[in-house]
C-alpha cells in the first residue's frame, strides 16, 4: 500500500508517499481502508516537530472508510462497517489501522468524506460550545478565523445553542460566507482595532467567551476584549505559540478564566466519543449542519494540502482521498 511518511521535522516538503507492508489487525484494532483523510492544523504542528513526534513517523489523525478486517476480542465492529475516526496517527495512507473502540459507526445519509470532515474538527466545535463554555442564549462569542474549517461549525453550533456570534474573518469572500451561516456581526481583524470593534458590538461590555485558534498574534487582543470573568478558549496557535503569561494578568483584567483545552480529553471515553459523534452526524442527516470541503487531493498531492492550509486563503476543510 502507498501511505505518507516524513524522516525529519520541516516544511511540507519533508512529506513523502511511500511503499508500506500492509497492516495487519492486534488485538481490539481494525484495519480499514481510507476513503478520506482529514488535514488539520495538528498534522502541520507535528510535521514541523512543533509537536514532536518520533521519527520517521506517518501522519493524519483523522478519517473514514470501510472495515477490512477485524481483530482479535472485536465484536462491536464487523468487515464492511463504515467508521469514523479523530485520533489515530497514520490516517493520511490507503490502510491503517485503528482501535476499534476509538472508531465511531458512519450512519446512513452521511458520506464518508463528510464524516472524515466532520471528525476533529466537528468534534472540537461540539466540545468548545457545549463543554468548555457552555454557550447559552444569555452568550456572546467572539470566534477567530470563523470562515475555517472549526471556525464555520463553531459559528453553526453557537448559534443553534442561541448565542450571539461575533466572527472574525479577513477577506470579503470570507465575511459573506460567515454571515450566510450566521454570524450576528463580523470583524475584519486585521484591518481594525479588535477590542474596540468587539466593544463596539457590546455596548462596552465585552464577550463572555472569546475561541481563539490564531495564538500568538492574537491572545492579548482576546483577553481585553473579554467582560469581567469571561473566558478565553485557546484551542490553537496558527500565528505560533502565545508567550508566558503571568496568572496575575488575568485578575487585573477583571478576573478572567483561561483555558487550552484538547479534543483528546473531551472524547476520553468511548461513550463521550459516540455522543459527540452521533449528534454531529444527526445534525448533518438531517441538513441542520454544513460541512464545507474547500478541496479534496490525491495522495501524492499531501504537501500541497499542507501548503494550502499553512497560507491562511482555505476555507473549510481540506480532505486527502488516498
Amino acid at each position: 500500500m502507498r501511505a505518507v511518511r516524513f524522516h525529519e521535522n520541516g516544511g511540507p516538503e519533508v512529506l513523502r508517499v511511500e511503499d508500506a507492508d500492509e497492516p495487519r489487525p492486534g488485538p481490539g484494532e481494525l484495519v480499514v481502508e481510507v476513503l478520506a483523510a482529514g488535514v488539520n492544523f495538528v498534522d502541520t504542528y507535528q510535521r514541523s516537530g512543533a509537536y514532536p513526534l518520533e521519527l520517521p513517523s506517518g501522519l493524519g489523525l483523522e478519517g473514514a472508510g470501510v472495515v477490512r478486517a477485524v481483530g482479535e476480542g472485536v465484536e462491536h465492529r464487523r468487515e464492511g462497517d463504515r467508521v469514523a475516526w479523530a485520533d489515530q496517527l497514520g490516517s493520511y495512507a490507503q490502510l491503517t489501522s485503528v482501535a476499534a473502540d476509538r472508531t465511531v459507526l458512519v450512519p446512513e445519509g452521511v458520506e464518508p468524506d463528510l464524516a472524515a470532515a466532520l471528525m476533529l474538527q466537528g468534534l472540537t466545535a461540539h466540545y468548545l460550545t457545549s463543554s468548555t463554555y457552555k454557550l447559552g442564549s444569555d452568550d456572546t462569542a467572539l470566534v477567530y478565523a470563523a470562515a475555517g474549517g472549526v471556525g464555520r461549525l463553531l459559528v453553526q453550533l453557537a448559534k443553534r445553542r442561541g448565542a450571539r456570534v461575533l466572527a472574525c474573518t479577513s477577506t470579503d469572500d470570507k465575511e459573506a460566507e460567515v454571515r450566510r451561516l450566521g454570524a450576528d456581526e463580523v470583524i475584519r481583524y486585521r484591518d481594525v482595532d479588535l477590542v474596540a470593534a468587539v466593544r463596539e458590538h457590546t455596548d462596552g461590555q465585552g464577550v463572555d467567551v472569546a475561541y481563539d485558534s490564531v495564538g500568538r498574534d492574537t491572545f492579548a487582543a482576546s483577553l481585553d476584549a473579554l467582560h469581567p470573568r469571561g473566558m478565553l478558549v485557546l484551542y490553537g496557535a496558527s500565528s505560533g505559540k502565545v508567550e508566558p503569561l503571568d496568572p496575575q494578568v488575568l485578575n487585573a483584567k477583571g478576573s478572567l478564566y483561561l483555558t487550552r483545552p484538547s479534543l483528546h480529553d473531551y472524547v476520553a471515553t468511548s461513550d463521550a466519543l459516540e455522543w459527540r459523534a452521533n449528534a454531529l452526524f444527526e445534525l448533518v442527516s438531517q441538513e441542520q449542519l454544513e460541512v464545507h470541503v474547500h478541496a479534496r487531493h490525491a495522495l501524492d498531492e499531501v504537501a500541497q494540502a499542507h501548503r494550502d492550509l499553512e497560507s491562511g486563503q482555505t476555507a473549510g476543510k481540506l480532505l486527502l482521498q488516498p
